[in-house]
């Protein structure tokens, strides 16, 4: 736990001075109580002293005190809060690459069966898009909170040459922010590529902290490293800008190998130091999944991830609150022990 005023902590030194001031009243209360001439005579009058619960109610109200001290220094600690995500992209590689068999059946779909896994997993308020890439990104499904149409749109996969991965970054940016103006034909170099809406000329923003936008995040998978289009950093960096966070998912074998595709072969090897860049510069994470299995515990992982998040967040209401409670406790015991507020 931190403070964001921990100089108010000083403040607690003065409550052994209320303690003294407790036994002092007490002890004065003892010494009035010995005027009295006949002792036996006053303590048949008085009856049965309260005993211990006489200290119950000022005990409670000085643990009170001390939880509004410690709260006026404005404790901050490590929780676990739910995320406001409203919309999640799913940018997939459908390079030729992904028709590997080193995960079973193959790369295509084990990502397929994962990502409609994934979908299983996610609040029902939660928008998903899908962006799929090879050597140019499209957008395959707008965000929507239509499963089915999600589902579909991930079974409609067709392999392509190429791999761009910066191509899919940037385009899931302008599918989150479609009013930004981002042109992508320009940034990317693809053809036949959305867009944002009427072609709007690029607006000026103000770079805000990488990972602070809450709102929406990018999922990408990739079994291979970029041959055409824009640097996957550059596009990163567009996102941390924007506050994105890049979740990236490195799937199919680190060491590389010969796979062949449409009458020629080419060699494969996922680049892992560029995702783990891409997700660092996001705030995010990077994921590798060797196998089938490996991918659905990513996505697994991910899904949790993307509803609550282990944040450090002010907690000073707490503290408050609990102060509350203790002094209506103390209160209420007095009131029912004694008949009155002591």
């Amino acid at each position: 736990m931190s403070f964001v005023w921990p100089e108010f902590l000083w403040s607690l030194a003065a409550l052994p001075l209320l303690i003294l001031l407790y036994w002092w009243l007490l002890n004065r209360r003892k010494k009035v109580t010995l005027k009295f001439a006949n002792l036996a005579l006053v303590k048949q009058v008085a009856g049965k002293g309260p005993g211990w619960r006489r200290h119950v109610p000022p005990v409670l109200m000085l643990l009170a005190l001390a939880t509004l001290l410690v709260a006026a220094s404005r404790p901050r600690a490590v929780v676990t809060l739910p995320l406001q995500q409203e919309t999640i992209i799913l940018a997939m590689d459908v390079s030729g690459s992904m028709r590997a068999t080193d995960v079973q059946p193959n790369r295509m779909v084990a990502a397929q069966e994962a990502a409609k896994a994934f979908l299983k997993d996610l609040p029902s308020n939660v928008r998903v898009g899908v962006v799929s890439f090879a050597g140019t990104a499209a957008v395959v499904q707008p965000p929507t909170l239509n499963r089915e149409d999600i589902v579909a749109a991930i079974d409609r996969f067709q392999l392509q040459r190429g791999t761009a991965i910066g191509s899919g970054i940037v385009l899931s940016l302008a599918t989150i922010f479609p009013e930004a103006g981002i042109d992508l034909s320009q940034i990317t170099g693809a053809r036949n590529m959305p867009v944002g809406p009427g072609d709007k000329p690029p607006k000026e923003f103000t770079p805000v902290a990488p990972g602070s936008f809450s709102s929406a995040a990018i999922v990408l998978l990739t079994d291979g490293q970029r041959t055409t289009g824009p640097d996957p950093v550059d596009a990163a960096k567009m996102a941390a800008d924007r506050g994105i966070k890049v979740y990236s998912v490195g799937i199919g074998t680190k060491e590389g190998e010969t796979i062949g595709f449409e009458g020629w072969s080419m060699r494969v090897r996922l680049d892992e130091e560029t995702l783990k860049n891409v997700a660092n510069l996001t705030r995010a994470e990077y994921f590798y999944a060797g196998t089938a299995d490996d991918l659905k515990k990513v996505y697994q992982s991910l899904s949790s991830r993307l509803v609550v998040e282990k944040k450090e967040t002010e907690i000073t209401a707490l503290f408050a609150a609990g102060a509350a409670l203790l002094v209506m406790l103390s209160a209420g015991l007095s009131v029912w022990w004694f008949g009155r507020v002591a």
